[in-house]
């Protein structure tokens, strides 16, 4: 009992304190050790037998492998962002957008940017840092307040992409190895899915954003941002390209090298943008260093929330709590939705859900005759619903480490894009599933 009060008190204030602002590397390990004194979890590892549970090792655990898999990928993606800033080609790309589709469409520009990349294989953090300086540049030309522009790459990239048929991100594959199915599972519901959130998630997108600036809100630089001279721009499409190396070598290479074929795409990105556009630089060892920088800050915040998940799932409670999730009577559908969204909400991770969900609810589910095709579909929708809390680690790391934004002003937005409108589109292909379409 003590334990189960642990983990969603625990789990609670790290809601609260990543809302209020608080550094999460400071929070994070906080709230752990709260989970793990709460559940009578050994400290350290010396006041346990070689190999058994604590504390530290599982906290350090999931900090420093988050970091192992994912620091190459974190470090060029942020200079690969900030080389095309530099360079002038963001700049130079949102203007011809701009030019061709008028301020009016400078969210959709963003939202489609993020969508063919996300769908082209690129990992969502990587997104999130190779759009970022075009959205910055496309909400300041348009002048926008700037805290909505975490919602419309979150929107691009985590809800109607990631978890549709076809996609190539690990959260549209993971059911495969436990349903034999394969990546286009249930793809004619997945279609109006994904059709109802990008229309419906774009205008609730756009009304949010109307909305705020009815009320006088604006866009608002900053002592950070890039400094805006009269200076020539490198042609559009020499800005275009280095986006078009990132995506057609990451499809090439994904299906063979997984995520590490993004480190090729990324360096090819970059040394695309530096030899296209090299007499636009205005400082290059800034725009490297600025890169590491925000590497740093953005894998620290993230890697700090997955050790809180370490921690979590290695006490009683989270046992307990799956196998409540695993045994919840009625539709498979919905058991399994419901499962997998609780998990990847404690966890922060859509892939979590999904990887500690299915192994227990698959085979049972398969047994009893579920379609497999509607359950993948079912499963893979439903992980990118509740992973999208405030501690997630694609959230902190683009409100926080790559927007510089704060929780207060920019969550809201993210939440309704990335948490309401993926329950409603998973709510959608239950009810289409149960009367027999794609089944």
């Amino acid at each position: 009992m003590l334990s189960m009060i642990g983990l969603i008190v625990g789990l609670t204030l790290l809601i609260v304190f990543t809302m209020r602002g608080m550094n999460l590397l400071v929070a994070a390990p906080l709230c752990a050790l709260f989970v793990a004194v709460m559940s009578g979890l050994p400290l350290f590892p010396q006041m346990v037998a070689e190999g058994e549970i604590n504390f530290l090792t599982s906290y350090m655990g999931g900090f420093t492998s988050f970091i192992m898999s994912w620091f190459p990928m974190f470090l060029l993606g942020a200079i690969f962002g900030k080389v095309m800033e530099d360079s002038g080609a963001a700049d130079s790309v949102s203007k011809w957008i701009v030019s061709k589709l008028g301020l009016k469409y400078a969210v959709l520009a963003i939202v489609a940017a993020c969508a063919i990349l996300t769908y082209g294989g690129v990992s969502l953090f990587v997104v999130a840092f190779s759009v970022y300086p075009m959205a910055l540049s496309l909400f300041k030309q348009a002048d926008l307040p700037r805290r909505f522009i975490p919602a419309a790459l979150a929107f691009g990239s985590v809800t109607f992409t990631m978890t549709s048929a076809g996609s190539p991100e690990i959260q549209n594959w993971i059911p495969i190895e436990y349903m034999d199915t394969n990546q286009y599972a249930g793809w004619e519901v997945s279609l109006i899915v994904a059709v109802f959130m990008m229309i419906f998630g774009y205008w609730w997108l756009k009304k949010m954003i109307n909305k705020a600036v009815g009320k006088g809100e604006r866009f608002e630089a900053r002592e950070n941002d890039p400094t805006v001279l009269e200076r020539d721009l490198p042609n559009p499409f020499m800005g275009l390209v280095p986006l078009v190396v990132v995506l057609v070598i990451s499809y090439i290479f994904h299906h063979d090298l997984g995520t590490s074929a993004l480190i090729i795409a990324l360096l090819g990105g970059i040394i695309s943008t530096y030899l296209l556009n090299r007499k636009y630089f205005s400082n290059v060892s800034k725009a490297l260093s600025d890169g590491t920088i925000g590497a740093l800050i953005a894998i620290g915040n993230t890697a700090a929330v997955v050790g809180f998940g370490g921690v979590a799932k290695a006490v009683p409670a989270f046992t307990t709590a799956v196998d409540a999730m695993a045994s919840i009577p009625g539709s498979p559908l919905i058991g399994g939705a419901v499962a997998v969204s609780v998990i990847a909400g404690m966890t922060g991770s859509a892939s979590g859900g999904q990887t500690i969900a299915l192994p227990l609810l698959a085979p049972g589910y398969i047994d009893a005759g579920v379609n497999q095709e509607a359950l993948h579909r079912t499963v893979a929708i439903s992980s990118g619903a509740l992973d999208s809390l405030p501690h997630n680690g694609y959230v902190v790391t683009t409100i926080r480490g790559i927007c510089g934004e704060t929780h207060k002003d920019a969550y809201g937005p993210v939440a309704a894009v990335s948490v309401i409108v993926p329950l409603i589109g998973l709510a959608i292909a239950i009810a289409l599933f149960s009367i027999g379409l794609g089944i």
